[in-house]
Order: structure tokens, then C-alpha cells, then sequence
């Protein structure tokens, strides 16, 4: 059974795939997967590396190779479930990377309903890293997943053996939030203000602004840099501005260099 989802899965171009049980999915601060999926016994876990678009000088550039993996990883997790449930006849949901997120919960922010990096690492895929990413053995840091739900029994791949993470704090200290200081935490709050800069709060900061600034004062926030920007992320969705923490890391970086 596994290698036939196996099989499927990475011929829709995905770079890697792993299993994980449901009982060995440990994420601390995200819901019970039960609480998502009653009756959900496994996790298959869709791993695609990121392109060089993310160490692009360009934001635009880099900001659409994140859109490019992110369309494409959830289209994988997509047409992963209709292959189970039509022809394995088991319910599965997909778990796409990064959006829709929990915002009416402010103890919520920033935190997934299911944190693909310990569906990873419970599936085989990685190990933490000093910047609480998975390092993948084959392809660094520079890896995003997706993840399908399912009813199947499906026993975990192994656990990866090792230590992957060098130790340089290379992460820490181009981190420009210092969201990574505290050994085995992340700021999350610090990390998206920085890397998602025309989200939710910078929303209401400007339309804040708006409401108590002068006719003429709101004509040149209407054609101000910060509201075409926020304007343009209202469809885009969030946009991911800051890729240091996994560009500055060296882990992967000779498979990188060979293309």
C-alpha cells in the first residue's frame, strides 16, 4: 500500500514522500489531528524543494517562486486525496502549506492546524535544524510540505538518524527579527511582522492611520508604496518577504550548487 502511494505521489513531481502514523505526530501547540479528522490513522507527508527564486535580490522574484511552490504542492495534496479515496475508498483530507490560517483566535497566530515540520519529521523526512526548520538529508532546508489525512493504516517511515544541523547560527544571526535567539523557539509574532509585512496587522495599522488622517492625508496614503502593497497581498494572499533563515543555511548546499 505504501509503495503504491508512494509511487503516485512522486509522479506528480514531488521530490520526496513519507509516512507517518498518526500516534507518532507530535506537534505541541497545534490541535489533536483527531479534533480534525475523527478516525484519522495516517499522515502522508509531500516534500518539494524551493527554487532559487528565494535568494532572487528581487522580492517580486522571489515572492512568486514561493507562490509557485506553494500552488503546486497543494495541487499535489489535492489529487494525492482523490487517488486515495477513489481508489483506495478511504476519506482523506489535504493540509496545504501555510494558508488558510486560524486569525479569529489571536492565541492562534501563526500556528497551523496540523504543523507540517513535525508531520515531516514524524514521517522520515528531517530533522530540526537550529532555526526550528526540517532538514531534509538529500535537500537541506530549502524544502516546503503538504499532507494528506487519511484513514489508512499506513506504519511510520524510520525516524532519519543523525544531526544535519552544523551549528554555524548562520539562521540566528541574519535572522533581521531576532526571532530565532532562544535556542528551540521561534518568535512567531517577531518572524511574521518581518516576513509577512503587508499582513493583517499592517492592515490595521494603516486603515487606522486612515480614519483619523485629513482629506488631503488620505489621498497620499491611497497612493503611497505601503497601500499598493497592501492592496496588492488583499488578492495575493500573505506575502513572504524574508527567506534568510533557509538561504543563509548551509545544510544541502553542495546538492544546490549541483543543480
Amino acid at each position: 500500500m505504501k509503495e503504491r502511494l508512494r509511487s503516485f505521489a512522486l509522479s506528480l513531481g514531488v521530490d520526496d514522500v513519507g509516512f507517518a502514523s498518526a500516534d507518532d505526530y507530535q506537534s505541541p501547540l497545534s490541535p489533536c489531528i483527531d479534533s480534525l479528522f475523527p478516525g484519522v490513522r495516517s499522515i502522508i507527508v509531500l516534500a518539494s524543494r524551493e527554487s532559487s527564486s528565494c535568494v532572487s535580490p528581487s522580492p517580486q522574484v522571489a515572492m512568486n517562486g514561493r507562490l509557485d511552490v506553494m500552488a503546486f504542492i497543494r495541487a499535489s495534496c489535492y489529487r494525492l486525496v482523490r487517488f486515495v479515496e477513489s481508489r483506495l475508498g478511504s476519506p482523506a483530507m489535504s493540509i496545504g502549506f501555510s494558508y488558510p490560517m486560524d486569525l479569529v483566535n489571536p492565541q492562534k497566530a501563526g500556528i497551523a492546524e496540523v504543523s507540517l515540520r513535525h508531520a515531516a519529521v514524524g514521517a522520515g523526512l528531517g530533522v530540526f535544524g537550529r532555526h526550528n526548520l526540517v532538514i531534509h538529508p538529500r535537500f537541506g532546508t530549502r524544502i516546503v510540505f503538504g499532507a494528506v489525512l487519511t484513514k489508512l493504516e499506513l506504519p511510520s517511515d524510520p525516524a532519519v538518524e543523525g544531526d544535519y544541523c552544523t551549528g554555524c547560527e548562520l539562521c540566528v544571526d541574519t535572522c533581521p527579527a531576532r526571532a530565532l535567539d532562544e535556542e528551540g523557539k521561534t518568535d512567531r509574532l517577531k518572524c511574521m511582522g518581518i516576513s509577512q509585512p503587508y499582513g493583517i496587522q499592517a492592515h490595521i495599522a494603516f486603515w487606522s492611520r486612515y480614519s483619523d488622517a485629513s482629506p488631503a492625508e488620505k489621498k497620499a496614503m491611497l497612493d503611497s508604496p505601503e497601500y499598493r502593497s497592501l492592496w496588492q497581498a488583499s488578492f495575493i494572499g500573505n506575502q513572504y518577504f524574508c527567506f534568510r533563515c533557509f538561504t543563509a543555511c548551509p545544510a544541502g548546499s553542495e546538492l544546490r550548487e549541483m543543480g
